[in-house]
């Protein structure tokens, strides 16, 4: 739901969405997926959707048709471009190829040009299977690797400061950022700005420019 929901909104907005590497739920839907989004500002402007969402519904798999919530973790990474250094030791990688699996169609590949990367010292894991050939799939898994590895030196650095500051915040990846209430009442809310919206299907269709402005507002306010 939340794929389709970036999808649409991307679309809605001129962005253009490639899919990386996508692995079906064990009985419906999806267990993951990775997307790139290519358009001006596109990581400035999602950003802020990093985070776990929350979902409360009634479930269309259960036969008693009670009430459910469930999670997703979201992770928004910049794209890394050639003119960025990051230099990684080539004996700390792990590099495997496999053929994709899937429920069929489009995320059936037929020979073995996978590619799966784990970057050992971090336990760091990137996929792509989408691509053409297994050379096309290698590097666009390694510009997934070096975006992973920036952001998690960033993170350190600014936890390295907060430290030296004697500030203790939150760890923002375990935190709820938004929910999605289907019922008993129809809401959607991010509980970081307090914005939110009543018709929770035109949201889950991509109508999130409320949302992600609303948080670029608050994040401008909390540097002042």
């Amino acid at each position: 739901m939340l794929y389709r929901m970036y999808s649409r909104w991307a679309a809605d907005n001129g962005y253009t969405v490639q899919e990386l590497d996508y692995l079906d739920g064990d009985e419906a839907g999806l267990k993951s997926v990775t997307f790139l989004v290519e358009g001006p500002y596109a990581y400035g402007y999602l950003k802020g959707e990093m985070g776990v969402h929350r979902l409360v519904r009634i479930s269309p798999f259960d036969a008693g048709g009670r009430r459910h919530t469930s999670f997703a973790s979201l992770e928004v990474l910049p794209e890394i471009t050639d003119d960025v250094e990051i230099e990684i030791n080539p004996d700390d990688l792990r590099i495997d190829t496999y053929r994709a699996s899937g429920a069929g169609g489009q995320h059936i590949n037929k020979t073995s040009s996978a590619v799966r990367i784990t970057h050992i010292p971090t336990n760091i894991v990137v996929s792509c299977q989408t691509e053409r050939s297994q050379i096309q799939n290698r590097e666009t898994a390694m510009k997934m690797l070096k975006s992973k590895l920036l952001d998690l030196k960033e993170k350190e650095q600014k936890d390295t400061i907060e430290e030296l500051k004697g500030i203790q915040n939150d760890i923002a990846w375990g935190s709820q950022i938004r929910s999605y209430v289907f019922c008993p009442y129809t809401l959607v809310k991010d509980h970081r700005t307090n914005y939110e919206v009543g018709n929770v299907s035109s949201v889950m269709d991509g109508d999130l420019n409320g949302f992600i402005e609303s948080y670029l507002k608050y994040l401008k306010k909390e540097d002042k």
